[in-house]
């Protein structure tokens, strides 16, 4: 399998980047090269398998005991969702648990692939996978092609799931604005050839995700590219164009969208009795949700918010369950989880640009920056903090697509750390 997709990542990288030399010969050639650079990559596993201390295990285990404790309270948010006439036909108890069980072992398996792709292979692919996902977020506007749900056409289905572009995307801007921000390091300080390029592409993503519409999903992806720029070295002055850009942008967004001016005023005052039964509906019921649980929570299963008051209550609003059921305690021991993962990626990253790798680390802190700017936001919503966006928690909601990517996302952070290791034993990558 490994060699297989060295093969097939080898074969087309080199043959886009030798198209004008021959399109025959490039093919051949690039396959040759790349594979033999791939094969020699991957043979730094062989020096660290002396130990599993080429595996930063902390991290891992915070991973699992997050995607875990998301197990059970999927199926504690859902079993009641799956039971209700009309909606859900013939879904059993168990079926949102049975497919969340299949979204992680599918996910486990693209981790475990994804783990065996050396970091600078995805520097020199970034290009190729951020122009692949431009074109899914095309496709899934046109129909026939996009599946709707509720308005909005994010999905595209792949028969056993239902594939959302605008989450691979979000891995997509990671590793691009990283291989982007190293390539063109020398012209972060030019307004022409260093940040004009990129707020193009950041304004063209953005514009693709809001026809889908997934407002949440363009303010992870513009927080991704802000956050990697930033850390990269842009001028502070440049920076400030970009907050300046991206406040007018969102004003501008909210002032032409009647609905998320409804769902702004909603915010600002969610029990007001006309709002608190129309936009405000899911945030008063979440607010309520945390009152019940308290310091210790009613119960694991006991909350009565999931019973089709809460909509969403294994998805965007699954905090709100894990606050009644488990209280304040059960919420914190999650607000630690992810401050711990956010904390080891800017860790890493940093050790990364103390050895001179400055994609990797780039990629890293991006990664940290994706978690904890997704998590902020939904924990926000969720708490009443933000206003009302569809924004899942990472690792714990049902989504096949989001906890897919989620775990790639580790999957590469765990591999970054590997190399660090590698290369400060005195190894070779």
């Amino acid at each position: 399998m490994k060699d297989m997709l060295a093969q097939g990542i080898g074969g087309f990288s080199k043959a886009w980047s030798r198209s004008r030399t021959g399109i025959g010969g490039g093919i051949r050639e690039g396959f040759n090269d790349f594979r033999s650079e791939l094969r020699d990559a991957t043979k730094t596993k062989k020096y660290s398998r002396s130990g599993m201390t080429q595996w930063d295990q902390s991290l891992l285990w915070t991973v699992i005991l997050l995607v875990l404790v998301g197990v059970v309270m999927v199926y504690s948010s859902s079993i009641t969702i799956a039971n209700g006439s009309g909606k859900t036909g013939s879904h059993t108890s168990i079926s949102y648990l049975i497919r969340h069980v299949i979204s992680i072992v599918l996910a486990v398996i693209a981790g475990l692939l994804a783990y065996q792709i050396p970091s600078k292979v995805w520097d020199r692919i970034a290009p190729l996978i951020f122009v692949f996902t431009i074109a899914l977020l095309i496709a899934v506007l046109i129909p026939g092609v996009g599946h709707a749900v509720k308005g909005s056409r994010r999905w595209i289905p792949l028969g056993m799931m239902n594939f959302q572009p605008s989450e691979l995307m979000k891995l997509a801007c990671v590793i691009f604005v990283a291989h982007y921000t190293v390539r063109r390091q020398e012209f972060l300080h030019s307004f022409v050839k260093g940040f004009l390029p990129m707020g193009f592409i950041v304004a063209m993503v953005g514009l693709l995700l809001l026809l889908e519409p997934d407002m949440g999903a363009f303010l992870v992806v513009a927080g991704i590219a802000m956050g990697i720029l930033f850390l990269g070295g842009i001028s502070a002055k440049l920076f400030s164009y970009l907050i300046l850009i991206g406040l007018l942008a969102f004003s501008s967004i909210v002032a032409f969208s009647p609905f998320r001016r409804q769902r702004i005023m909603a915010f600002l005052d969610p029990w007001d009795p006309e709002q608190a039964q129309g936009k405000a509906y899911q945030l008063t019921h979440s607010l309520m949700a945390f009152g019940r649980g308290e310091w210790f929570g009613v119960g694991l299963g006991g909350s009565v918010e999931k019973l089709h008051y809460l909509p969403e209550a294994h998805t965007d609003f699954i905090l709100a369950v894990i606050g009644e059921e488990l209280g304040f305690v059960g919420v914190l021991i999650i607000i630690v989880g992810f401050y711990y993962i956010v904390r080891r990626a800017f860790m890493i990253g940093r050790t990364c640009l103390q050895l001179d790798r400055s994609f990797a680390g780039l990629v890293a802190k991006g990664i940290g920056i994706w978690i904890g700017w997704q998590t902020f936001i939904n924990m926000g919503v969720n708490l009443g903090l933000l206003p009302t966006k569809g924004l899942t928690l990472p690792f714990v909601s049902y989504g096949g697509s989001a906890l897919l990517l989620n775990v790639i996302g580790i999957a590469l952070l765990l591999k970054i750390d590997a190399e660090n290791r590698i290369l400060m034993r005195g190894g070779k990558l």
